[in-house]
């Protein structure tokens, strides 16, 4: 992709953002980086961009005269490609690439992509841990918190790209094609954004989009949807499932994890050996194991980090025990899909505190999924009232609502006994209280860590 001299708006100045920035100027390219929030401070975010950079700095609305100026505008993944101003600049003839796009053309080596509703950062995170044994130059991107951009132009032909994508990220793409990609699952999220499932299955399915015969995808045989779509794929498809025997693929079998492939049977660990909780992350442990083994990493080194991994912050996390009380930080079950899984791997009575910004999800099938093992749900947020009214048609009464994210901790501390354990899983997203589930995730543990 040629830049150098082009004149290049940047939409959205966050994390992305500056490091989209940052890539096009050094590749000779024009810039402007925008953000539609007039609150933010411009001097500021050119703080951000380096004292060397040269690039213009713009908020609020987006004068008509720039949008026709532009030769090309990136995306971050958090703007919306339905947005009246990208509508408009692509009514203008302007070239419109996301940031996961235009790290590609930069980047060098081989992309290993990891994309699903549920479990792609912990699937992620194992996967540069198994790489990172396996290779000299290693890369762990994307939505996972260390922008792609902002790494592609240190790469050699040597890179190992390790990168989770999701779905705002796939819809931009063009010519992205990683080496092995994996769809982990789908299951209903991000609505607001993608309007239907139709469109958000799309937007995951593009992942393997332009991937070849000489690529592999690595999909759930458990998903139906991804069952059905590995039967139409141009990429070798390998699945892994959690409740079957495949003749071909990793799976469970007597409490290991297995894979078989072109005659060869391997064994990775049985899964009393993991240091993570849950089928989910059984599942998320072969997809990382399926997608190393293919790409030629031998079974002994990933058996060595897979036994090694301790899991990922804020997802079904281990805070600590106050008074016979196990406190679990799963502040990531921003969806009632991940929020199931959650539930899943307590072992003990729990109080639940659930709730948060409304992504127009339904909460029937996670009320259903507490099984007689939550005592109290503590409610609050956007979704508070929604949330009960689902409850309700579920039979579960044992709910009560928390006017702020304190006073829901306090509540379920008072609530919890010796031998309980209180979950923060509030199977909605931060945004209503927190500007993130990590912000989310650190109060839950700072007020746990204070009691």
């Amino acid at each position: 992709m040629e830049v150098k001299g082009r004149k290049v708006l940047v939409f959205g100045a966050g994390i992305s953002g500056i490091g989209a920035a940052g890539l096009l100027e050094a590749n000779g390219a024009d810039v402007i980086l925008y953000d539609g929030n007039e609150k933010l401070d411009p001097a500021s975010l050119k703080e951000q961009l380096g004292e060397k950079s040269g690039a213009a700095v713009l908020t609020g609305k987006l004068p008509q005269e720039t949008i026709t100026s532009l030769d090309m505008a990136v995306l971050s993944p958090g703007v919306p490609t339905d947005l009246p101003v990208v509508l408009a600049m692509k009514e203008a003839g302007v070239q419109v690439i996301g940031e996961i796009e235009l790290a590609y053309q930069f980047g060098k080596g081989d992309v290993l992509a990891i994309t699903g509703t549920n479990g792609k950062t912990t699937t992620t995170s194992l996967l540069g841990q198994i790489m990172k044994q396996a290779r000299e130059e290693v890369y762990v991107v994307g939505n996972i918190g260390n922008p792609y951009t902002a790494v592609a132009g240190q790469m050699t032909e040597q890179a190992v790209t390790v990168a989770e994508i999701s779905s705002f990220q796939l819809e931009t793409i063009r010519e992205f094609r990683p080496k092995v990609s994996a769809i982990l699952n789908i299951t209903p999220d991000h609505l607001n954004r993608h309007h239907t499932m139709e469109a958000y299955i799309e937007a995951k399915e593009n992942i393997a989009v332009n991937q070849t015969e000489d690529d592999f995808c690595i999909l759930n045989y458990e998903d139906r949807l991804l069952r059905e779509f590995g039967e139409n794929l141009r990429a070798k498809v390998l699945y892994f499932s959690s409740q079957r025997k495949l003749e071909e693929g990793i799976f469970l079998e007597d409490g290991k994890i297995v894979l078989c492939l072109n005659g060869q049977k391997e064994t990775i660990c049985h899964v009393d050996e993991l240091q993570i909780l849950g089928t989910h992350n059984h599942e998320n442990v072969m997809a990382a194991a399926a997608m190393a083994y293919v790409y030629g990493v031998p079974a002994q080194t990933i058996r060595k980090s897979v036994l090694s991994f301790g899991g990922v912050e804020h997802r079904i996390e281990y805070v600590a025990e106050k008074n016979g009380v196990a406190y679990y930080n799963d502040s990531k079950g921003t969806n009632p899909d991940a929020a199931i899984k959650g539930i899943r791997a307590m072992k003990r009575p729990t109080v639940l505190i659930g709730g948060g910004y409304d992504k127009d999800s339904e909460y029937t099938e996670w009320i259903e999924s507490f099984d007689g093992k939550v005592k109290k749900l503590i409610l609050l947020g956007q979704t508070r009232e929604k949330i009960a009214r689902d409850a309700k048609k579920c039979g579960f009464t044992d709910y009560v609502f928390a006017d702020s994210f304190e006073e829901a901790v306090h509540m379920a501390v008072k609530e919890a006994v010796s031998g309980d354990a209180v979950l923060l899983s509030p199977a909605c997203a931060s945004w209503d209280m927190f500007p993130s589930y990590e912000v989310r995730g650190d109060k839950f543990k700072e007020i746990v860590n204070s009691l």
